[in-house]
């Protein structure tokens, strides 16, 4: 149930499982936590409903007669009453401190309200947005942790963001994310602003969404892979936003993202082509998106003159550059073939530049250039993690194990670091006398980690076993940990009667013998 609700609403092991009990009413038991650990949740908490106050008292200012000339700019921009529900948009009023005043009234104090970034205090406390359309900005769970605000008229700056929080973090954040997440579409088009966002939402893409007054992160990135593997870039076509894409590609390829980049032109962003195109037109172009790495060859090419011989070949020159990064052998043909067909490049003149710049980055190996590249195999996991793999899942299976294992073997005798980190929080549990599985495995992030050492706690013994099969495979195990550790110690040891002590330990290894 729990990996159904991580794979379809793409959360994380402890966000489905707070999801699931906070549908149920079901209050989950508290980690141990620090005093300053249960400090920074009461503040984070604090926050949030300080947000989602003001959220609401935007939008009911919006609706009002005081909100006319923020509803006005929203109808001229095509919007329905429905898209600006859906996103909670709302209007920041003319001025004064009027919602520093109704928060104070709710009971909040000047401290959180002071870090909640609403309110300026230089000359007096003041309301930060006023006169600007507010467009709340939502975490994946659909909590405010943020707005921004488009000024009506002139003044200077266009849009203004929150400050970053405890809550909000631009680089880890992106605008629409909370509802393009559900949208169950194969890609997450990236637009560069909010009303982009909206247009495309209001124009049947809710897989849209947009970073936060700044360029794309490698945080961006690592969010956005939680949802996709596949990005289309809605950049503006104007230099701006030429130039955002192309430092957007790069650290989208980094994270394992393919992207392909929406051509706009002759309009400048996706919300003046949907207003004068319409959605069929924006479909069309999405499928015909370019890949990211020919539209980045494309643009370098704007830098020559191909008519110019010289000039030509220092296109050429740089794109071989560029087709020497890849290095993986077909992928780099394939990429090669494509840059030479659509750039009209002599293929085997390509081949020859490439090599030499990959043989002399170290990005080729020379068989490489002679067609002999060998294929790489498939890294084995050794003995010894298969090891450490089994006693762990042994000792979680059985409290008595432990105790016997624990004999010989500690923490720090496991050589993987990840292996090693869950067996010092496992020792620690049997320790309290409480072993919570969920208490480790929520303790890391990624999904390859949670993954890993979820399986730990799910892994099968093999019962087809007999009682002395079973403990021959536990001592070998222990031996082999123990022995590996204690190789290890030998390499890094410096001083004589350590080393002593070391070789006399690893005599004694063919002593170990524990009975299960």
């Amino acid at each position: 149930m729990i990996t159904f609700v991580m794979e379809y609403e793409k959360y994380t092991f402890l966000e489905a499982v707070k999801a699931l009990a906070e549908r149920v009413g079901m209050q989950l038991p508290e980690t141990d936590r620090t005093q300053q650990e249960r400090q920074d949740r009461d503040i984070k908490a604090k926050l949030l409903s300080v947000n989602k106050l003001a959220a609401i008292y935007y939008f009911r200012l919006l609706k009002s007669a005081q909100g006319t000339l923020g509803m006005d700019y929203l109808k001229k921009r095509g919007l329905s009453d429905e898209i600006i529900l859906r996103f909670g948009l709302g209007y920041s009023g003319q001025g004064g401190s009027d919602l520093y005043h109704y928060l104070k009234d709710q009971g909040y104090d000047d401290e959180i309200l002071k870090e909640s970034g609403l309110f300026t205090y230089e000359r007096g406390i003041r309301d930060k947005f006023w006169n600007r359309v507010m467009f709340p900005i939502m975490d994946i769970n659909n909590k405010v942790i943020g707005f921004g605000g488009r000024v009506m008229g002139d003044a200077k700056p266009k849009y203004l963001n929150s400050k970053e929080t405890r809550l909000f973090d631009k680089s880890r954040s992106l605008y629409g994310l909370n509802v393009a997440r559900a949208s169950r579409k194969p890609a997450l088009i990236i637009c560069e602003g909010y009303m982009d966002v909206i247009a495309l939402h209001q124009a049947g893409f809710a897989e849209a969404v947009a970073s936060l007054g700044t360029a794309l992160t490698a945080g961006h990135a690592q969010l956005i892979k939680r949802y996709t593997s596949q990005v289309l870039l809605a950049y503006d076509s104007d230099e701006a936003g030429t130039k955002a894409a192309m430092r957007a590609i790069p650290i989208l390829k980094e994270a394992g993202l393919s992207a392909k980049v929406i051509d706009m032109q002759p309009y400048k962003d996706p919300d003046e082509f949907i207003k004068a195109l319409g959605a069929e037109a924006f479909q069309e172009r999405m499928d015909k998106a370019e890949n990211s790495f020919l539209y980045e060859i494309s643009i370098i090419e704007k830098k020559y003159d191909r008519a110019d011989p010289e000039s030509s070949t220092m296109f050429e020159r740089e794109t071989a550059e560029k087709l020497a990064g890849f290095t993986e052998r077909l992928e780099r043909e394939n990429y090669l073939q494509a840059v030479c067909r659509k750039f009209q490049i002599s293929a085997d003149g390509m081949h020859e530049l490439v090599a030499n710049y990959g043989t002399k980055k170290g990005i080729i190996q020379k068989q490489a250039i002679s067609g002999q590249e060998k294929p790489l195999k498939k890294k084995r996991e050794s003995g010894v993690r298969q090891a450490e793999k089994i006693l762990l899942t042994w000792m979680i299976d059985d409290h008595v194990i432990y105790e016997k294992v624990q004999a010989y073997i500690q923490p720090e005798d496991f050589s993987d670091p990840l292996l090693r980190d869950v067996a010092d929080k496992l020792y620690a549990q049997f320790k309290q006398g409480r072993v919570s599985p969920a208490g480790i495995i929520n303790t890391y992030g990624t999904e390859e980690q949670h993954s890993e050492v979820a399986a730990l706690f799910s892994a099968e013994l093999d019962e087809g076993l007999s009682r002395s099969e079973r403990e021959r495979a536990l001592n070998d195990a222990v031996a082999k940990v123990k022995k590996n550790s204690l190789e290890e110690a030998l390499k890094h040891a410096g001083d004589a009667h350590v080393m002593q002590e070391l070789l006399a330990k690893q005599i004694k290894l063919g002593q170990i013998h524990i009975t299960i």
